[in-house]
């Protein structure tokens, strides 16, 4: 860690009073980073399978993009979760933010040059983007008490939604203002993102002073803080809980992820519009972060395996309204799909939470990136075979069958209550 920064941690060990301002000043910080992040990682979500489905010709390789971008997504988790380990939170963030952001220029010349390489290229490198935004969440809680993280992940998830919703709902503008500079209209969105993306490093690398991890790590070091550490004693990551935080955040995000990437392919195959397939993931979108701050408050006073119970079942109901819903019926899809950023809210706030109390602020930015990996290659597995299931089947099928994997969540976190939360 920066030894410039270390030099503030004596006088918070001191002043409790000065950590709790600190912890407010971030969560204001990292708010204002996941407003423009949530709309820089909006265009992936809502044109990237119709764009490769453009440029390929054929939808049974619609799932690619999210596949590379969630690849994108894992190695940039692991880079920035070691990053953010040495340097601390505001080198990791600013850096992943940046590079998500050079990602969507190079998805806009992709287009521009029609270089199918060159998309799939980008949209690896612009998953660094998206991972970052999701690893933000993390910084809220470096300093945090233990019955404040649940809470501390749902304010910064929470604030995603502003951009989250609004860029889904500029399709149509970014669209049109793409073809206005002689760019092909769906790589619109993308100009918003790299826009998005690149403010959301700048605010933080500016802002985020001084690094709530390195504060955290030399509170903890001291062992004189109650605020972060109430039982001021050492102890070892707790493996389980870091093992059944994983495996829930991993089964949502391939349930989320496998069917929200072909219900645009779906819905343009049935004839709907770009500026109704923006309306249906904003609302998805919308639903995947506004619950955030019920959430949070729900996971810390019910606890982490009560909140994962309700994820699997959410899943489940998603993927059966999916599968039912009549093609021509832009409710039950804009229903199915909120329900599915329901669940998979969920889970990852309940998971987020059991791997924040697993862990020791020595390690935990490292240990975070590394389950954030795992939760990304689950995207990129579900982006992948979403595409194949429907080319060979239905997205009724995939539907049905993503809703029953959500299930596995039940017997996983009845396990984890032979063990404290």
């Amino acid at each position: 860690m920066p030894d410039e920064l270390n030099n503030f941690a004596q006088g918070y060990i001191e002043n409790p009073e000065r950590i709790k301002k600190l912890y407010k000043r971030t969560l204001i910080i990292i708010v204002i980073s996941q407003m423009f992040g949530g709309a820089g990682l909006a265009a992936g979500v809502t044109v990237g399978a119709l764009l490769a489905e453009q440029m390929l010709g054929t939808n049974a390789f619609a799932g690619l993009p999210a596949a590379f971008l969630t690849l994108g997504s894992a190695g940039a988790a692991f880079s920035v979760g070691r990053l953010s380990n040495r340097l601390g939170r505001r080198m990791g963030l600013a850096t992943g933010f940046i590079t998500g952001g050079l990602g969507a220029i190079g998805v806009v010349l992709a287009t521009v040059f029609n270089s199918v390489p060159l998309l799939f290229a980008s949209l690896f490198v612009y998953g660094a983007g998206t991972a970052t935004n999701l690893q933000a969440r993390y910084a809220g809680t470096d300093l945090a008490t233990n019955k404040q993280r649940g809470t501390a992940v749902s304010i910064a998830m929470v604030s995603t939604t502003f951009g989250a919703v609004a860029g889904p709902n500029l399709v149509d503008v970014m669209g049109n203002f793409a073809l206005s500079i002689g760019v092909p209209e769906l790589a619109g969105p993308f100009i918003l993102s790299a826009a998005a993306f690149i403010l959301a490093g700048i605010v933080i690398f500016i802002f985020l002073r001084p690094d709530p991890l390195i504060i955290a790590l030399n509170i903890n070091t001291n062992n004189k803080n109650t605020i972060l550490n109430e039982t001021l004693e050492k102890k070892q990551n707790n493996k389980k809980g870091i093992t059944i935080g994983a495996t829930i955040m991993v089964l949502s995000q391939i349930v989320m992820l496998a069917i929200m990437t072909m219900t645009p392919i779906h819905m343009g195959h049935h004839g709907y519009s770009l500026r109704a397939i923006g309306l249906v993931i904003g609302f998805h979108i919308g639903a995947m972060y506004l619950p955030s701050l019920f959430t949070g408050i729900l996971v810390d006073k019910f606890g982490r395996t009560a909140m994962a119970i309700a994820s699997g079942i959410t899943l489940l109901l998603a993927g059966v309204v999916a599968a039912i819903a009549p093609a021509d019926s832009l409710f039950l899809l804009v229903v199915a799909l909120s329900l599915l950023g329901i669940g998979w809210n969920f889970g990852l706030i309940s998971g987020t939470a059991l791997i924040v109390d697993s862990t020791e602020p020595s390690t935990r930015a490292k240990t975070q990136g590394t389950v954030d990996v795992f939760i990304a290659l689950a995207g990129a597995t579900g982006g992948i075979m979403s595409g194949l299931v429907v080319a060979g089947s239905s997205y009724e099928t995939l539907s049905l069958a993503g809703g029953i994997l959500s299930l596995i969540l039940i017997p996983v976190v009845i396990w984890s209550r032979s063990g404290k939360e």
